[in-house]
Formats: C-alpha cells, sequence, structure tokens
C-alpha cells in the first residue's frame, strides 16, 4: 500500500506566469495563479506548478558537478515539428542530436526537459 499519491510537480522559476504560460502552449491545459508567488498549469494528465524563486540559478546540463535536478520527458509524435514550435516559444536547445530518439532543451528557466518521439 502506497504512503502517498503524487500531487503536483513544482518549479522554482523567477517568473511563475511566464513559465506556466510557456508550458500552457506546449502541453495545454489552462492557467490559475491563487497566488502572485504560485501559478498552476491544470491539463490532462499534467498538474505543473510554478513557484517564485528570484534568486533561482538554472542547472547546468549535461555537467557532473551541477546537477539538472530534474527534467520532463514530453512525448511527441514528430520531433522536428515539435522542436520548431518550442524553439519559438522561447525554449534553448541543449542536446539535438537528430540520431537519437529524444532531444533536450531547456524552457525559458533554465529548467532541462526532453522532447521524446512517441
Amino acid at each position: 500500500m502506497p504512503i502517498a499519491t503524487l500531487d503536483v510537480v513544482v518549479l522554482d522559476t523567477p517568473a511563475p506566469l511566464a513559465l506556466a504560460t510557456f508550458y500552457q502552449a506546449v502541453l495545454g491545459g489552462t492557467v490559475e495563479q491563487p497566488a502572485d508567488y504560485w501559478v498552476e498549469l491544470h491539463g490532462p494528465g499534467v498538474k505543473l506548478a510554478f513557484q517564485e524563486a528570484p534568486d533561482m540559478v538554472p542547472p547546468t546540463w549535461p555537467s557532473p558537478d551541477n546537477s539538472q535536478q530534474f527534467h520532463l520527458d514530453l512525448n511527441v509524435p514528430d520531433l522536428e515539428a515539435a522542436e520548431s514550435q518550442v524553439l519559438a516559444l522561447g525554449a534553448r536547445p541543449l542536446d539535438t542530436r537528430p540520431d537519437r530518439s529524444f532531444r533536450v532543451y531547456a524552457d525559458p528557466s533554465g529548467h532541462p526537459f526532453c522532447l521524446c518521439r512517441q
């Protein structure tokens, strides 16, 4: 029997509403802002929250000396199309080698995420 169930994944960011809007454009759903420092994204199969952290230092990827802390794997039907869309939204490429079934990007606050071919 589990002790708990996962409610939400929370990302620190200097700009909660901007980062929630980025992920809303990528994943869909609705953005709610119950407090100035806290924004939530609710969508089918996803609940993310974005917590204000003005002094957040983005992780370095890849780096054995600076942990990435976590990353999101996002399934997409077409890597090329998804890549151009996330780049237009403000993502930054980290590792986009074409010979793999996934590509790594940083969101506008610097958190790594992967687009993975379904």
